[in-house]
């Protein structure tokens, strides 16, 4: 393979790079909220299906892309439960649209920073919620004063991992929004494309700043998971 590379300004890359950032983006920021909203609900108090809730919610990260992405078109496509309830009450079509992406980037996402939530909730100690209990706080303070800012940096490095993830999905994107460049094309399905293409200089500028990007990304989250010692 003749390693050429392409101008980094030139709308073959540019456009599918900025796509990326804003799907992944928005799809970390709801993940974010979903995951730790339901990492907190799983840490509480026990209830009856709890381990059922919890397996789902990890489902996707073992799940084919290709079946999440079935699973997706059978809630949010033209004929979908969501989907066909917002096509006939307000005429928006999810399918084959930069919002489909984010869907199924999401979804991708999501278990990422679940899992990584739950983990750094678990490992906030009860005696400090305990203490902000005794002094009046209620179950939202709480969480926001105390659990929320001792978990914060394993949910930092949860939302790191999810864009990483999101940036590189590809099976649940191709089915829900398709390969349209300058539309729903991102930077996975762009490499895809360029090796059917047979453009190597696209594939290989890809290729290489996706790698960059996931290397820095996995060094930072190393450096927020190592834990502090005292001297």
């Amino acid at each position: 393979m003749d390693f050429i590379w392409i101008d980094l300004t030139s709308p073959a890359f540019l456009t599918p790079f900025l796509l990326t950032l804003k799907v992944s983006g928005l799809a970390v920021v709801f993940s974010l909220v979903l995951g730790v909203a339901a990492a907190f609900l799983l840490t509480r108090r026990p209830f009856p299906g709890r381990d059922l809730l919890d397996a789902l919610c990890t489902l996707p990260l073992v799940m084919p892309p290709t079946v999440l992405g079935y699973y997706i078109l059978v809630l949010v496509g033209r004929r979908g439960f969501i989907g066909q309830w917002l096509q006939d009450s307000f005429g928006i079509s999810l399918m084959f649209t930069w919002q489909g992406a984010t869907i199924a980037a999401t979804v991708v996402a999501f278990p990422l920073v679940f899992k990584s939530a739950r983990a750094a909730l678990e490992g906030v100690g009860s005696r400090y919620e305990d203490a902000a209990r005794t002094l009046g706080q209620n179950e939202l303070s709480v969480f926001l004063r105390v659990s929320l800012p001792l978990a914060f940096r394993g949910i930092v490095s949860g939302g790191m991992l999810a864009f990483a993830r999101a940036m590189g999905e590809f099976g649940a994107t191709l089915m829900v929004a398709g390969n349209l460049p300058g539309r729903t094309q991102t930077l996975s399905l762009a490499v895809y494309s360029a090796v059917q293409a047979g453009n190597d200089a696209l594939a290989n500028t890809l290729v290489l700043i996706i790698s960059i990007v996931c290397v820095v990304i996995l060094v930072i989250t190393g450096k927020l998971l190592q834990p502090k010692f005292r001297q």
